[in-house]
């Protein structure tokens, strides 16, 4: 009798240790996790970078495609390659597609402004990555360019100004003009300039983001201003023609350059540590990647929330890299962020 109370008690333990391995093999639920993630599965994200091919979005896109995998929703992608007019046709395309989140990198500040509540009005959340329409969408995430400008110039100052023992004469080599970067730059600049009279702006010259002509523009600085003592330039993609007619020029060590840009290895940290760049701001495309991510993840979950209901911002710490502060982690290299995915 004792036996097959026994042999009762076993079946009896092994059929709720059936019981409980079956429970467990359920996905868990925190509670969040399976709304989460079934939410997420499925749907569409549509982007129109100014153009593909360079650091900046080839980083985002990794970021945005290694998610996208990850979480069962997918990103497509239309490159108008610089064309201001390919773009709008981009982006009015992908609103008649109706995607449930459209990311936006506009070249010019002035051309999406009719588009981004167009989009909105079709139930399209709008994400602006690093430049932005002075039309605002559901996020931006990205640089704040008032904040890089006034840094860049803080630091033209540092190198030239009054308690450098320098001259004051710098050159600003700018860019496309109706790009956020260089109107809302200019201000930053035109201020803190505005504190510092001993500050001569012997010349200011656009490049167009071409950094053939970059290099052509400076060397004619150069010749007329034999004694310039820095060139401020907006981005590293241009600056690094800027950089080489200070080399070619022979005049590294007197003439201070300082740019920005996403903080890539090679466009950034080996032409600081070769002495191309003398400062350098950097907004950290990984870091950019991991705040686009996040903000897609935050619209995508908002099922019940119209677009433009509740817009929000993350804005990118900026980065000094110099000489002085270069280590093995300043920068990164598309490679790894294809790989990490930010």
């Amino acid at each position: 009798m004792k036996a097959m109370r026994l042999i009762a008690a076993l079946a009896a333990s092994a059929a709720l240790a059936l019981g409980a391995s079956g429970a467990s093999s359920e996905p868990y639920n925190d509670g969040q996790s399976a709304s989460y993630y079934e939410v997420l599965k499925g749907k569409r994200v549509a982007f129109v970078p100014l153009s593909m091919g360079f650091d900046l979005t080839e980083g985002w896109n990794a970021g945005l495609q290694n998610q996208a995998e990850a979480l069962g929703y997918t990103v497509d992608i239309r490159d108008p390659n610089w064309n201001v007019e390919a773009a709008v046709q981009a982006v009015n395309g992908f609103i008649a597609d109706k995607p449930d989140v459209l990311i936006l990198h506009p070249l010019d500040q002035q051309a999406y402004n009719r588009l981004v509540p167009k989009a909105q009005s079709e139930g399209i959340k709008v994400i602006q990555i690093n430049l932005k329409s002075i039309t605002n969408g559901d996020a931006y995430v990205g640089a704040d360019w008032y904040e890089m400008g006034y840094k860049q110039a803080e630091e033209i100052v540092r190198a030239c100004g009054k308690d450098s023992g320098n001259n004051g004469k710098i050159a600003i080599v700018t860019g496309q003009a109706s790009t956020p970067t260089i109107v809302i730059g200019n201000m930053a600049f035109d201020d803190v300039f505005a504190q510092h009279p001993e500050i001569e702006v012997v010349a200011k010259q656009s490049a167009d983001f071409d950094p053939a002509k970059a290099k052509s523009v400076t060397s004619t600085i150069l010749k007329q201003n034999p004694d310039l003592c820095g060139i401020l330039g907006v981005w590293d993609g241009q600056d690094q023609g800027t950089a080489a007619a200070v080399r070619e020029a022979g005049m590294q060590d007197q003439v201070y350059v300082v740019s920005s840009g996403g903080g890539n290895k090679a466009a950034a940290c080996d032409n600081v540590e070769s002495g191309d760049f003398d400062a350098y701001y950097s907004y950290d495309v990984p870091g950019q990647a991991r705040d686009l991510n996040a903000a897609v993840k935050i619209l995508l979950q908002q099922t019940d929330m119209e677009p433009g209901a509740a817009p929000f911002a993350l804005y990118t710490p900026l980065k000094l890299i110099t000489k002085d502060n270069l280590s093995p982690t300043s920068c990164w290299t598309l490679e790894e962020l294809q790989v990490s995915g930010g």
